[in-house]
């Protein structure tokens, strides 16, 4: 029994790092392009949208909620800043009302999740509807393009070496883990997840924590749309459609429980990297892509299995 008890402590802990290193390994036993350094860097730059995103799905999904609008919010906030930037706007404080719609939008379901007991599911896909309509209304159903040099940085730039998007991420993720780990708040995020009636009866804000978490959610995507038009050079009304899959099957798959209070920043981290993996796997082998949906769904599924057999 202590040995069985040894055993699941260890895959409990390990075991997914242990399964991205056989991914990559099974990876570039059947494609010779995988291992190289140019391959290895496009993987991290892919991955730092869905990173970016999935950093603030985790939040959310840690207080048993979920977030569906997260592609949307991306259209809409991005759209928006866009059509600021034709305008003269720079590329600063084009980026900055960006994330501020972002928020916005991301308050708007903090508002009817946590004042009006709206289910999380109901309110947010609520939201992707309203957000994707109001972008493709915006736009008039076309595209933005020609960006500013400056602000196509954000997608394009380095900071010495390092391509500035995958910085971008890697702060993302580090102020994430500085907040669940070592403030209050995080603590009192785990603890609203773990049982949301015993937060409220010990005095926690419980209300205003499922705010912060949906306004972060909301931001986090504008922020991750940011960089996503900047590399493309243009913001389309149709931009994100996916998005909020990708972040959840990233979250769950590393870990993160649907029953709240239970998920690290770590385990999310390589949860986006597995995916990036395979991702980018299936394209080296010229798999279809509706045959690549599949693969990315029993590879969830079978990270769920797993996650129930080693509770």
């Amino acid at each position: 029994m202590t040995a069985t008890r040894d055993w699941r402590a260890f895959a409990q802990q390990y075991g997914l790092l242990f399964s991205f290193l056989v991914l990559c390994v099974a990876l570039s036993l059947v494609s010779d392009r995988f291992l190289n350094p140019d391959n290895l860097l496009n993987i991290l730059r892919q991955s730092t949208i869905n990173g970016i995103i999935a950093v603030g799905m985790m939040m959310v999904i840690l207080t048993r909620g979920i977030d569906l609008s997260v592609g949307s919010i991306l259209a809409l906030s991005t759209i928006m800043a866009a059509d600021m930037l034709q305008q003269g706007w720079n590329a600063y404080a084009a980026a900055g009302f960006c994330l501020l719609v972002g928020g916005v939008l991301g308050l708007l379901n903090g508002f009817l999740v946590s004042r009006f007991a709206i289910p999380p599911f109901i309110a947010t896909l609520g939201m992707m509807t309203f957000a994707r309509g109001l972008a493709l209304s915006y736009s008039e159903g076309q595209p933005i393009t020609g960006l500013a040099a400056d602000f196509r940085q954000w997608g394009t730039g380095f900071l010495g070496p390092i391509p500035l998007p995958i910085v971008v991420a890697a702060v993302i993720f580090l102020l994430g883990y500085v907040l669940l780990n070592h403030t209050p708040l995080g603590r009192y995020i785990f603890a609203l997840g773990d049982n949301e009636r015993a937060a409220f009866f010990t005095g926690l804000p419980t209300k205003n924590i499922l705010l912060f978490v949906y306004v972060l959610s909301g931001a986090l995507a504008a922020l991750a749309g940011v960089i996503l038009i900047g590399r493309l050079n243009s913001a389309q009304p149709t931009a994100g459609l996916g998005y909020e899959f990708d972040a959840i099957a990233a979250v769950v798959i590393g870990g993160t429980s649907f029953d709240g209070g239970e998920g690290t920043i770590f385990g999310t981290l390589i949860g986006v990297l597995i995916i990036a993996v395979l991702s980018n796997g299936l394209n080296l082998l010229d798999v279809p892509s509706p045959f690549q949906d599949v693969a990315k769904g029993a590879v969830i599924a079978l990270a769920l299995l797993i996650y129930r057999a080693l509770r």
